[in-house]
């Protein structure tokens, strides 16, 4: 073989390797994602699996507040229902608005907010709520590093024909505008 041989044989490696670890690289970053979300999911089901418990407990102590416990129940069965990224966003958006609204209810009954059993599952809720909000940062964060790692030169130039497309943040939404404003203390 001519030196032109070897020289076209060795540009033809270094281009396949350098293909290969693009492409190593974007699926390192597509694996963290869906890690980070299978996180999340994990948070989400301890959610889900406290909230009957939150909503029997309120039951006892507020039978005719039936409308919330209603909405709680069936924002929590279309979460758990929820299949693709978007569907659990608004899911779980609906979810922590009628959570909110069931332990705003709670301020008007004295004995249900004294009482120990809705005490710890609220406090186990608002730890799942840290929780979750860490797993949001953690999976907003790799998405947006996978979604820069797909747009970016060379990457983007055979990212979407191997299979790698952009993925969704998981946004709060509508939720936005209540999530940001401090609460009102009074006295």
């Amino acid at each position: 073989m001519s030196t032109t041989g070897w020289i076209v044989l060795g540009v033809v490696v270094l281009a396949v390797l350098w293909v290969i670890m693009i492409y190593n690289g974007l699926v390192t970053m597509r694996q963290r994602v869906n890690q980070s979300f299978a996180d999340i999911d994990v948070q989400l089901r301890q959610r889900h699996d406290l909230i009957p418990n939150l909503v029997e407990t309120v039951k006892g102590y507020a039978a005719h507040e039936r409308g919330t416990l209603e909405a709680v129940v069936n924002a929590r069965n279309a979460a758990v229902g929820a299949r693709s990224t978007d569907d659990k966003v608004a899911a779980e958006n609906m979810l922590s608005g009628a959570l909110r609204q069931l332990f705003a209810l709670a301020e008007a009954y004295p004995d249900l907010k004294a009482n120990q059993n809705f005490q710890q599952l609220q406090s186990e809720i608002a730890d799942i709520e840290n929780k979750l909000a860490a797993a949001r940062r953690f999976f907003n964060n790799a998405v947006s590093e996978y979604n820069t790692g797909i747009q970016q030169f060379p990457a983007a130039l055979f990212a979407a024909s191997l299979g790698f497309h952009e993925r969704q943040f998981f946004d709060l939404g509508e939720e936005r505008a209540t999530v940001g404003q401090v609460p009102q203390v009074k006295f």
